[in-house]
């Protein structure tokens, strides 16, 4: 609409829904040139799109590490930039909640996608005094949760990406803090990993520091609003967030 040609390069493991995009943008009227899809890895593809002189600007989401090398290369050319990069995001439970919806909700804003989502809320914080009662209704929402073939439409997660990106998972979960709630997840073919809480979890914890980019959750409990506040904001990332709470003056004190 504003007269500019786009360059879409998808992650080199998961092109295919890019490509049908510009099948279906051809299909639609778009003329040639205007939409174009280029995949295979980025440190081939994407840097030489970073650095092409006739690009102008330059989208990015993925990870941090990743996103500093596009605002290197972007640099030499003095592109403008958008970055969207890791999140490690709080999803605040206080103890005037509805527990129970919040724990109908929890489990879909951390294991959408199988947790390979940034804005994921994989840092759930609880009020201590509520921790008991919001961990019971959590494990039923998690152990109701439908994992298996993406194509079903009644699943609500699938497997992870790859076998490394499996295995980066399992470290999380096996490097101390309780497992509390563990799901299903399919045998055979694809990359599975059950959702699964850790629980309880301190905002020290290796579980809580780094962006998992896979179906865990870290329950982290917290004793009054001001506790709350600063572990929800002592990370270095940003993104996303949830309040639940039944006062409204709190959810925007929270909140801002």
């Amino acid at each position: 609409a504003a007269g500019n040609t786009i360059v879409l390069k998808p992650a080199e493991l998961t092109p295919l829904t890019a490509i049908e995009l510009e099948r279906i943008a051809l299909e639609a009227g778009l003329p040639e040139g205007v939409l174009n899809v280029v995949s295979g890895p980025g440190r081939v593809v994407g840097e030489r799109i970073v650095e092409h002189p006739d690009v102008a600007k330059v989208a990015f989401t993925g990870s941090t590490a990743v996103g500093r090398r596009v605002s290197e290369l972007a640099s030499q050319t003095i592109k403008r930039v958008t970055l969207e990069l890791g999140g490690k995001s709080a999803n605040v439970v206080f103890a005037d909640a509805d527990l129970e919806a919040a724990a109908a909700a929890a489990p879909l804003a951390v294991f959408g996608n199988a947790g390979q989502d940034c804005c994921a809320r994989s840092r759930v914080l609880v009020e201590r005094s509520a921790l008991e009662p919001f961990m019971e209704a959590f494990e039923h929402s998690v152990q109701s949760l439908v994992v298996g073939d993406p194509l079903d439409e009644s699943t609500q997660m699938g497997p992870l990406i790859s076998a490394d990106q499996r295995e980066k998972v399992a470290s999380y979960v096996n490097d101390g803090a309780p497992v509390a709630i563990q799901g299903s997840a399919p045998e055979g073919p694809g990359f599975w990993f059950p959702p699964t809480v850790l629980c309880p979890v301190s905002n020290d914890d290796r579980a809580a520091r780094e962006e998992i980019f896979g179906p865990v959750a870290s329950v982290i409990p917290f004793d009054g609003e001001d506790e709350g506040v600063r572990i929800a904001n002592d990370t270095i990332y940003g993104l996303s967030g949830s309040i639940w709470t039944r006062d409204g003056a709190k959810a925007l004190r929270v909140a801002r």
